[in-house]
């Protein structure tokens, strides 16, 4: 196997060498690029246009549900027709805002932005690839993204405004045009918007697959891959494996809009009058959404796991604790996140039977949840810690996944999920350990990683005062909402104030959307110290964070290519920090053993080590160890 791996990538490099120095013309280098590095960069910027349209329509919707009665008049210049003549949001729009909110944090951010980013960053630079196994085929997959934000863009501007179904666009409110005015063209271009999202998104994963299964460097074994590697392969594995239901259930969507067929649709009346519908079943487009979105769950956490326990390594400067119980953990998350899917269906008469099988399952998940918590513990536990703005948002991550996930144990079970489903206690969970964490893990990657994207450094002071705003004010803005949804607290209302039995929240409401906005605002000093620090920050020191990793063994700014000459060969695994006996608390992984071992008296495991060394055979130190 490894001798294939060696000889795979060897071509690789061959060919690399013969057609890889052509010159590049502005275009084929910054726009129709096929360095994976420029790939990831525009991810990254797309991303984060993305993520100040969806922290913007949060702010309005915020503004809304806090301060009902407010005028908004002044939004009038940006959001024209959608405030009405008496200066209130418009209540369409308000649904339609919420529905674009969801579907941009949680497709275009989180997935598209986070995992396009890093998994196209990281992976050729930490196996020790030249690039990707398909250049073109990871050209196409950021153009498909960018077409598909496009059209999502576009539907902003029709009369009618964007969808607005929820973001789970459930039947019949998204089969039918003349359902509302969010069920016209705006669902339409929501539909072919997140068509041309999943090609994206599988052709990005069918060549992260690839690349690292054939294109690790010699000596870089499975049990040798950082575990950023591991999370970015498994979260590729879903996508290619859940993806494709999505598309074909929006498929099916089409027909029903477009071409009368029923298949969710039956026995339906708009204004008294039955529709020539019937045969079909609104229940089975939440199985196929699902069978997408509990998966999608993960594909947007696993890769911010991943980055977390790079960085904590590497700031604990200590050996990850238990290195193959981490990569056991991710694997059981992936199988078990395809089989827990109906949870998010208990209120729709499933027999409660299949129920409580789901819910075992669902409670089962938590067990290598778990483990990912306790060894993240275990590695900080008496650590020599280094408080970098990455570190702190990765132990933000860490925190959101323990309060996130202890709620998720309560809607894991079926009778209470039924109390508290479509409350603000949902709308709490999911954004704590799902939102706030991944996207506290895309934050820590991009403070990690900056000096290698852009051979600059970000300013630290600006990272601590946007980490604490941030990190404070993501509790101040969800805590109370679990309160607030176990009183039974709906989400998506336009107006609580029709309910007397809600007025005692408005002080709570009022008190959250301060914090929500304060939160956003917060965010514009990420802005301006990544595009300041992009062209006037500190340049860079080669290893900044005396990390193990092979991507600090390019040059400072590595061109298309990564490394001028030979790909160095791998000798152990990537987390030999403070290493008893090593002259530095830091081995990468290119250092042969006979290099560390010269004033030491070397351990018994150790001298076969470098007997296997001198003749040749790379050996793995987790084995000797």
């Amino acid at each position: 196997m490894d001798q294939h791996i060696a000889e795979t990538a060897g071509y690789h490099d061959e060919q690399w060498h013969s057609h890889g120095h052509q010159k590049e013309s502005f275009v084929t280098k910054y726009i129709f690029s096929q360095d994976h590095k420029t790939i990831a960069k525009q991810f990254l910027i797309t991303g984060m246009f993305w993520a100040v349209v969806g922290g913007a329509l949060s702010s309005v919707f915020r503004l809304q549900l806090g301060y009902p009665d407010m005028s908004l008049e002044w939004l009038r210049p940006i959001l024209g027709g959608w405030i009405t003549e008496t200066g209130q949001l418009d209540p369409e729009f308000y649904l339609a805002m919420i529905t674009m909110h969801g579907t941009i944090m949680v497709f275009f951010v989180l997935t598209a932005g986070l995992s396009g980013t890093f998994s196209n960053f990281l992976i050729p630079l930490q196996i020790g690839a030249r690039d990707m196994a398909s250049g073109f085929l990871n050209m196409l997959s950021y153009w498909f993204f960018f077409a598909s934000s496009v059209v999502m863009l576009i539907s902003f501007f029709l009369e009618t405004g964007p969808a607005s179904g929820g973001w789970v666009i459930y039947p019949p409110l998204s089969a039918l045009p003349q359902a509302m005015q969010g069920s016209q063209g705006g669902m339409t271009l929501w539909l072919v918007s997140m068509a041309i999202f999943i090609v994206s998104s599988l052709l990005g994963s069918i060549n992260y697959i690839t690349t690292i299964i054939n294109l690790r460097t010699k000596g870089m074994t499975f049990t040798r891959l950082p575990l950023t590697i591991w999370a970015f392969f498994l979260t590729a594995v879903i996508g290619v494996l859940s993806f494709p239901v999505l598309f074909s259930a929006a498929l099916l969507l089409i027909f029903d809009r477009s071409f009368g067929t029923s298949f969710y649709l039956s026995d339906i009346y708009i204004a008294g009058e039955a529709l020539s519908h019937q045969g079909g079943s609104a229940i089975l487009f939440q199985h196929l959404f699902w069978f997408l979105g509990h998966p999608e769950v993960y594909i947007v956490m696993l890769p911010g796991l991943g980055i977390t326990s790079e960085i904590i390594a590497t700031n604990s400067r200590k050996p990850i604790f238990g290195y193959r119980a981490m990569i056991g953990s991710l694997l059981a998350i992936s199988v078990l996140s395809f089989i827990v899917w109906a949870h998010h269906m208990f209120v729709t008469g499933m027999n409660p039977f299949l129920g409580s099988i789901f819910m075992i399952l669902t409670l089962i998940i938590a067990v290598p949840s778990a483990v990912k918590v306790f060894n993240y513990l275990a590695t900080l536990w008496r650590a020599n810690i280094r408080f970098t703005p990455g570190m702190l948002f990765s132990i933000g991550l860490v925190s959101f996944f323990i309060s996130g996930g202890l709620t998720g144990i309560y809607l894991g079970n079926s009778a209470i999920d039924i109390q508290l489903h479509d409350t603000y206690f949902i709308v709490a969970h999911f954004h704590l350990v799902m939102g706030a964490a991944s996207f506290f893990g895309m934050l820590a990657g991009v403070y990690h990683w900056f000096p290698k994207m852009f051979g600059r450094m970000m300013d630290a002071k600006l990272g601590y005062i946007h980490f604490w705003l941030t990190f404070v004010g993501v509790y101040l803005i969800f805590f109370p909402m679990h309160y607030i949804g176990i009183a039974g607290f709906p989400r998506r209302y336009y107006s609580w104030t029709n309910f007397d039995v809600f007025n005692s929240f408005t002080d709570l409401n009022i008190f959250v959307t301060i914090a929500a906005i304060a939160v956003m605002a917060s965010q514009f000093i990420f802005l301006f110290n990544f595009f300041y620090s992009m062209f006037k920050g500190r340049v860079a020191p080669a290893n900044p964070w005396k990390s193990n990793t092979l991507e600090w063994t390019t040059p400072i700014r590595p061109e298309h290519g990564n490394w001028p000459g030979t790909i160095p060969n791998v000798y152990r695994w990537p987390y030999d920090y403070s290493k008893p006996g090593a002259e530095d608390d830091f081995i990468p992984q290119n250092v042969p053993f006979s290099q560390t071992l010269e004033s030491n008296f070397p351990h018994e495991n150790d001298l076969i080590g470098l007997e296997k060394e001198e003749e040749g055979i790379v050996i793995d130190e987790n084995e000797t160890h």
